[in-house]
């Protein structure tokens, strides 16, 4: 009981912090939650000697930090994320145990997760665009096709399999970068103990053969991240049932229908790609360095620059971003403040999308003419009353 009360308090403690009030963690301070899982919560933080970076501190729940099993699968993550140093993965900072909490510190990445975008795109009743979907999931795979490839001090392969490929462990920066965040159930020859026949992750994004509870290998990725395509060109969830039951049969049976039925803007070779990652046959689907190149390929046609994923981002979470950009762009105080320079009256960002850019340029000038005509009006019927009044008196 005593153990129970003392873990409550330790994360009370953490979750109270805020950046007026931090909560000291060994070399950092710990100012507020910013996300949870199953097995940690986030929090957002700071380094004592760098107060100029943003972190992400990972910390392991208090009430399972009592058993061995669940120490060691952190602890396993955390070794696993330091041999991750990959562009398109979360950079890991440093790990380890202080004040009873076993933590894991990332780099922060401001932005939102794609689980974020693709509910704010539903509710807006917007999709997200072909070449921004492409290029993501481009990122994704160069990512899972170097950690597929990692090897150990003697060269021999770890054969890391994430396992939890899913929009909620995709971080898109408002600057447009991508970042895998979580490889925190990966199976690798570095484990200690064997996970087979243990079901983890999320049930709607694993392989048919991982529904199943069988050995997985790097293919197993490619179907998660073929299912994360899929919803990003359709904006639908592909696997949807009323029951766990019924959704686990589903992806056991990899019953699923080409993106084209669901937006016309797919071409047959996307189709294609999507639904070979899709294949229910593990040995049919194709490799992460084999879909990114295939990806690379139809991304040229768009000239697409990921300055444009940024711009996308930053239009669907306007709020968030002037949050996260007072919080983390504020001018130093021994600084004077840069004046406020009066701009001009812009376009909204919300574009009618039936309209051109020439038309929408004419569209926004005639937006504007009511004011001209409003003023023109009013001065004429000011004249016209003034001219009653002179005609009275003189008559």
């Amino acid at each position: 009981m005593a153990d129970s009360r003392s873990d409550r308090n330790e994360e009370n403690r953490l979750d109270e912090s805020s950046e007026q009030r931090p909560v000291p963690l060994g070399a950092f301070d710990v100012m507020g939650r910013i996300g949870s899982g199953g097995m940690a919560n986030v929090y957002r933080g700071r380094h004592h000697d760098d107060t100029s970076q943003w972190l992400a501190i990972k910390c392991m729940k208090p009430k399972l930090a009592t058993e061995d099993r669940f120490i060691e699968m952190f602890t396993r993550e955390a070794r696993l994320a330091k041999m991750l140093d990959h562009p398109a993965i979360v950079h890991t900072v440093d790990s380890g145990y202080v004040d009873g909490c076993h933590y894991i510190v990332m780099e922060y990445i401001a932005g939102q997760d794609l689980n974020n975008v693709l509910k704010r795109c539903h509710h807006t009743k917007r999709r997200l665009p072909v070449p921004h979907s492409l290029y993501i999931a481009a990122e994704i795979s160069r990512a899972l096709d170097f950690a597929h490839g990692l090897r150990d001090s003697e060269a021999r392969p770890l054969n890391v399999v994430n396992r939890d490929v899913s929009p909620a462990n995709v971080r898109l920066s408002y600057e447009g970068e991508v970042r895998l965040l979580d490889f925190g159930i990966a199976q690798a020859m570095m484990q200690v103990s064997s996970e087979i026949g243990i079901l983890k992750g999320k049930f709607a994004y694993m392989s048919p053969e991982q529904i199943r509870g069988l050995p997985v290998n790097n293919r197993s990725d490619t179907f998660s991240l073929g299912i994360v395509l899929h919803e990003m060109l359709t904006g639908d969830r592909l696997f949807k049932e009323d029951s766990e039951f019924a959704l686990m049969e589903r992806v056991r049976q990899a019953d699923v229908r080409a993106p084209s039925v669901f937006n016309k803007r797919i071409t047959a070779e996307v189709d294609e790609l999507v639904m070979s990652m899709l294949s229910r046959d593990a040995a049919r689907r194709p490799s992460a360095s084999e879909v990114e190149a295939r990806l690379s390929m139809l991304l040229e046609r768009y000239r697409f620059s990921p300055v444009e994923l940024g711009e996308f981002v930053r239009g669907l979470f306007p709020a968030d971003f002037r949050d996260e950009r007072e919080r983390t762009i504020s001018p130093r105080e021994d600084e004077e403040p840069a004046p406020i320079k009066k701009r001009r009256r812009k376009p909204p960002s919300v574009r009618t999308p039936v309209l051109g850019q020439e038309e929408e340029k004419h569209a926004w000038i005639l937006e504007e003419r009511p004011t001209a005509w409003g003023l023109f009006l009013a001065a004429a019927l000011l004249t016209f009353i003034a001219l009653g009044i002179l005609l009275t008196v003189l008559l």
